[in-house]
């Protein structure tokens, strides 16, 4: 039903729209009719079919005085009549009450006629100024635009926090500003910025945790299955090889932006790199992206693997160990340390040093893991991965099962190849 209604309302207002067209072809109608009639429309459309966000424009009306008191007569600073105002307009002061001195403050669109003249500042809340006669003061609008129409003057300045202006042939007298970084403040923003409860910010930042989990479980396990091999390499050097890999991460880290900087400037002076350099930087964002996201995931591998493998030497009986497994204990377990901060990341300075503990540890694993990826040239080269014993002599029944120099035991059916040594 809702979806009819709006169509019949647009047939409506097309069929109106086409009634005026047809009228005014007997009076030879001029080309600023006819664009004032098609604005026109497209505002009523807009109006009628506007999407269904809890951002309304409240209904055009003047603010009651009696409030706190907004000067608008110097707007050379911006930023400071943005703070006196949002800090006014917050909702939680109830109904809105406030004094411009010397001027009149709206809320909602505002249309100032050809015939009507303002003496004085004008403030506009929540809403579009739409100027056609004479004001004679500065206007400021809070998330709004400014529309100044032919034969509109406004003779002092304009500024507009959250909104844009437009001079359609009118006149101002001083000068035009705009913050548009005040468009954080819009309602629907302002809604989301809104202090959440404790509760709320739980289910806010454990969503945003699980979400970010199931996202490199997703990964993870299609690295395994296409990558396994290079993946349990990498995973070996971080265990085996722990200060050479965080090292290795740290000096990456310090020589990326260098070293990108030197292949730009290489391709540039020559003519066949140029053509080359759209390429050169889609390859080098792609490895970069892969180390770094290869590297953790060969971090929670190697986390998993080593918690697996202890796990096995006490005895307990654990159905398949595998990489995924693997993948998925050192996820949890890194997701824990996130899960803490989504707990109590409400607390006041508890939940930013648990949140600043969280950012450690996890630059800290990553970094290593980036590095691991260099070290190994992501899981091609074996040498700081510790295998020194053949793969085919390293099962997990080998390692757990019987002692490591003993007489090796049958391989399970349908089991891997560990890469571990130890």
């Amino acid at each position: 039903m809702p979806a009819s209604n709006r169509l019949l309302g647009l047939v409506a207002i097309l069929a109106g729209t086409s009634v005026h067209l047809l009228h005014a072809e007997t009076r030879g109608p001029t080309a600023t009719d006819l664009m004032d009639r098609f604005r026109t429309l497209v505002a009523e459309v807009s109006t009628r079919f506007h999407p269904q966000d809890g951002a309304q424009k409240p209904r055009p009306q003047a603010i009651p005085a009696g409030g706190p008191s907004v000067d608008l007569s110097d707007l050379s600073r911006p930023p400071v009549v943005e703070s006196r105002l949002r800090a006014i307009l917050r909702p939680e002061h109830g109904a809105l009450r406030l004094l411009v001195p010397g001027g009149t403050a709206r809320q909602g669109d505002f249309s100032l006629g050809s015939n009507e003249s303002v003496n004085g500042h004008l403030l506009v809340v929540n809403g579009d100024a739409d100027v056609y006669g004479t004001l004679r003061g500065n206007l400021v609008t809070v998330d709004g635009n400014v529309v100044v129409h032919p034969g509109g003057i406004i003779s002092g300045d304009v500024l507009t926090l959250g909104g844009v202006v437009r001079d359609e042939g009118g006149e101002i007298g001083g000068e035009v500003r705009t913050l548009q970084s005040s468009a954080a403040g819009t309602p629907v923003a302002r809604a989301a910025e809104a202090a959440l409860t404790p509760f709320e910010s739980v289910l806010h930042r454990s969503a945003g945790v699980l979400g970010v989990f199931l996202t490199l479980c997703a990964l993870g396990f299609g690295l395994v299955m296409f990558g396994r091999q290079n993946l349990e390499v990498v995973s070996d050097t971080v265990s085996h090889s722990f200060g050479r890999a965080l090292v290795t991460g740290l000096l990456g880290q310090i020589l990326l932006l260098p070293t990108f900087g030197m292949l730009v400037v290489g391709l540039i002076l020559s003519v066949a790199g140029i053509l080359l350099l759209p390429f050169a930087v889609a390859v080098f964002a792609m490895l970069l992206v892969v180390g770094v996201v290869g590297g953790f995931l060969a971090v929670a591998h190697a986390m998993g693997e080593t918690y697996t493998r202890r796990r096995l030497a006490l005895g307990v009986m654990i159905g398949s160990p595998n990489s995924y497994r693997y993948l998925l204990v050192g996820l949890t377990a890194l997701a824990s340390v996130w899960a803490a901060w989504a707990l109590f990341g409400w607390v006041p300075i508890a939940g930013s040093i648990i949140w600043g503990a969280a950012f450690f540890v996890s630059w800290l694993l990553g970094t290593a893991g980036f590095g691991a990826a260099l070290l190994s040239r992501a899981g091609i080269k074996e040498n700081f991965a510790g295998r020194l014993f053949p793969p085919e002599a390293l099962t997990d029944e080998y390692l757990w099962a019987t002692p490591q120099f003993g007489v090796p035991a049958g391989r399970r059916p349908g089991s891997r190849t560990p890469s571990r040594g130890s």
